[in-house]
């Protein structure tokens, strides 16, 4: 959900402010004139799906993009929403704060009403301040950057937990279950990884436990062996890595070669299955997952896995339920709005209470969860499974 570095994101706020003109606003792009006022007129309702279809996380923009279609087909099948089709416009942000931003600004001129999607963190905080300077109702459906929430757009809503969210399932499942007194905290500086690492430190350290290693390493690492001499000098009861699952199976590969004390844990940034293949399936066995709810543990959704499975010929991937979940929240929300007034929807979203099949949707004043979704998975004889 997530994936892009503090500096890029710093440069393209700085050239969005020289944009606005508005010190600290942190709202992202002008507002874009013309076709920006949406579009349902007729049989159609132009629908914005934007997230990761290129660069290394283009596997989860597909699996999500793929899902969106699959709700939108469902929805037109069944007559639509208020007698009008659903209409997909797709844009890739690649997990890049200035694709994002293009991206966006694209979805706005295009005339979308509203916008489904966002897998980095790094790519939504620009995104959402395009949309909210054009007051396009938003629903975020993976990434969960506490930064999001923090901004405090009235039309950006997360069915996602957040970082917050995250950070406390971590240091539950660390410090009270597990009774680890020393952690060790490590992340590679993207937007999302440093975020969620922040915070379970604090979250952590209000435990009552210590935080002896806070590390981080580049996005592109391979070779941990010097972060991983400095782990096991120090000796943690617990590590938890919140990046991504491509340099989290390597460190866990070396962490484990190493014979690093304590067990080791990732963020819902490596929810993939590849992390095992990566870190190897002796590797991988007992790592703890921190992880938002996924299709193939949630009770509802077996016609979900099956109708996935019939259209593409492959299981979900790990946020393809999210996704599918934004787009019937969504229509659920225009539906009771009635139009396809953006003012109206984005009161409509906020007022939403609708079981989907990842949970229970209602939201905050921040247009969080007002219960947060996250689970404990573990890897058990090479795949993920409920924690015990």
């Amino acid at each position: 959900m997530k994936k892009q570095t503090a500096i890029g994101i710093g440069a393209v706020m700085l050239s969005m402010l020289a944009i606005t003109a508005c010190g600290g606003n942190p709202d992202g792009a002008k507002p874009v004139t013309g076709s920006a006022e949406g579009s349902a007129s007729g049989k159609e309702i132009k629908i914005g799906m934007m997230s990761a279809l290129s660069g290394n996380e283009a596997k989860m923009g597909q699996d999500m993009k793929q899902a969106a279609e699959l709700a939108a087909e469902e929805i037109n099948a069944a007559g639509g929403i208020n007698g009008s089709k659903i209409k997909l416009v797709a844009q890739d942000d690649a997990c890049d704060p200035q694709t994002a931003t293009a991206a966006a600004n694209k979805l706005v001129s295009e005339g979308v009403t509203a916008v489904v999607g966002s897998y980095c963190s790094g790519a939504a905080i620009p995104a959402t301040g395009v949309f909210h300077q054009n007051g396009i109702p938003t629903v975020i459906t993976a990434a969960n950057s506490q930064k999001i929430a923090d901004q405090k757009f009235p039309e950006i809503f997360m069915i996602n937990g957040t970082g917050l969210h995250q950070a406390q399932m971590a240091t539950e499942y660390m410090v009270k279950q597990k009774q680890a007194k020393k952690v060790a905290i490590i992340h590679d500086n993207s937007a999302f990884a440093k975020d969620l690492a922040e915070v379970t430190k604090k979250q952590v350290e209000s435990a009552g436990s210590k935080v002896v290693v806070f590390d981080a390493v580049n996005p592109d690492e391979t070779d941990f062996s010097s972060l991983v001499s400095k782990l096991k000098q120090a000796q943690p009861d617990a590590t938890y890595w919140t990046a991504y699952y491509k340099g989290g199976g390597l460190f866990i590969k070396q962490f484990k070669q190493q014979g690093v004390s304590g067990i080791i844990g990732v963020g819902d940034g490596a929810n993939d299955k590849m992390l095992i293949d990566i870190a190897g399936k002796d590797a991988a066995e007992g790592t703890f997952i921190t992880n938002s709810p996924t299709a193939e543990f949630l009770p509802d959704a077996k016609k979900f896995i099956d109708g996935y499975k019939k259209k593409y010929s492959q299981e979900p991937g790990p946020y393809s339920a999210l996704q599918y979940d934004g787009i019937k929240v969504l229509a659920d929300a225009i539906t009771r709005a009635g139009s396809a007034d953006k003012k109206a929807i984005t009161e409509a979203l906020a007022k939403s209470d609708l079981k989907t099949l990842t949970g229970q949707v209602s939201f905050g004043p921040q247009g969080t969860l007002k219960k947060s979704n996250f689970v404990v998975l573990q890897v058990k004889g090479g795949t993920f499974a409920p924690s015990k």
